[in-house]
């Protein structure tokens, strides 16, 4: 039976999606023309780089937080991807699947400990799913990721609002995030590397620190969020070649501290476990980010939880080591998988967790995201 797409998905969009999306997941992988060359160092260029880029491979727009509503505690995550299909780029019918748009919503259920979550597919054109070259403006079916200037007349970097609308199954999210704090570029100005060559890099920025307005849906109970109660973090992402051939999957955390600061830690994963490559970010308000060398981030998992459906162990507590200090990574709950194989195929574990530092005082809270657990992650 075909994995469900949601309450617009159906089995027809399915079935004709699977050709287009293996070339899409396989290319990304190695079926290109010629091998990937490593991205040049640029700047930056605000808001075209919110934006769309249908030249890589490659892209992610990804938003996380936690919030109160309703007098409860919730998490959330919403991602629109972008793949570049390597197979049709020469064909000239306007029905070849050039671009294909993925997304994948969660909430997480914090008091109930459940996690609800959905997904969407589509290829791009037709009114159905386009990402906007110009800025952040993208629609897949009933779903749809905006940004805008915050302030009036205005484009600068700091002043973006984030507008989500999601109709998922069984919850819906209207949200709003608000910028608080400047970009904050990864890597060196934005450009991050992934692995020990050259071309395993990428284009990233993070907008830490979000402040959330809007209102969640879940079984039909429609709930406002608390003014206040919660904080957001943003990710995009594009590459040509973001993975080394020798890479299953990855370790990453992006967390709010409560201070007011924002920490990311990443490693890529070896089958055996071992770091292929590491790297992060550290920000104090209204500091300069301090960038993290390759060997000065290390992940220690402390305690692992075996998904049912799965059989994928992950590890649910980590002890981080970053060259600001060493934390402490806990799941606030330990079943939030995320089956993804109506999409982009991928199974991951992607969940709402509290950081404490050395002592087990809670500095603050965000997402962490570990992947290639439960088969060897392809892009």
């Amino acid at each position: 039976m075909a994995p469900p797409l949601g309450p617009k998905g159906t089995r027809r969009d399915w079935l004709a999606l699977q050709i287009p999306v293996g070339m899409a997941l396989v290319g990304a992988a190695g079926w290109a023309p010629g091998a990937a060359v490593a991205l040049p160092a640029r700047t930056l260029a605000f808001p075209r780089d919110h934006g769309s880029h249908p030249e890589l491979r490659t892209e992610w727009w990804y938003i996380t937080g936690h919030v109160q509503a309703d007098g409860q505690p919730w998490g959330f995550q919403l991602t629109f991807f972008r793949s570049r299909v390597d197979a049709t780029q020469g064909l000239r019918s306007a029905f070849a699947a050039k671009q294909l748009l993925f997304a994948h919503a969660a909430i997480t259920d914090v008091r109930g400990r459940r996690l609800l979550h959905d997904q969407r597919i589509a290829r791009a054109g037709f009114g159905v799913a386009q990402a906007s070259e110009a800025d952040t403006r993208i629609r897949l079916q009933d779903w749809t990721l905006e940004r805008s200037d915050a302030k009036s007349g205005t484009v600068d970097r700091e002043s973006s609002r984030y507008t989500a609308h999601i109709a998922g199954s069984g919850f819906d999210m209207d949200l709003v995030f608000d910028s608080t704090q400047p970009l904050l570029l990864q890597g060196q100005q934005g450009l991050s590397r992934k692995g020990p060559e050259a071309e395993q890099a990428s284009y990233y920025y993070s907008q830490p620190q979000l402040k959330v307005g809007g209102h969640l849906t879940v079984a039909g109970r429609r709930m406002a969020v608390m003014p206040a109660t919660g904080r957001a973090w943003m990710d995009h992402e594009w590459s040509e070649a973001l993975m080394h051939p020798d890479a299953q999957g990855w370790d990453w955390i992006g967390m709010n501290l409560h201070d007011g600061s924002a920490l990311t830690a990443f490693r890529l994963r070896r089958a055996d476990g071992t770091a292929l490559w590491a790297g992060g970010s550290f920000r104090a308000p209204g500091q300069p980010a301090q960038i993290f060398d390759a060997q000065a981030v290390a992940f220690t998992p402390l305690r692992v939880w075996v998904s049912p459906a799965s059989g994928a162990r992950y590890p649910v507590q980590w002890r981080v080591q970053t060259p600001v200090g060493s934390f402490e990574v806990s799941a606030v709950l330990d079943n939030q998988e995320l089956d993804s194989n109506g999409s982009t195929g991928a199974i991951y574990w992607e969940g709402l967790s509290d950081l404490a530092d050395r002592t087990g005082r809670s500095v603050g809270r965000g997402y962490l995201e570990m992947t290639g657990y439960a088969k060897p992650l392809r892009l």
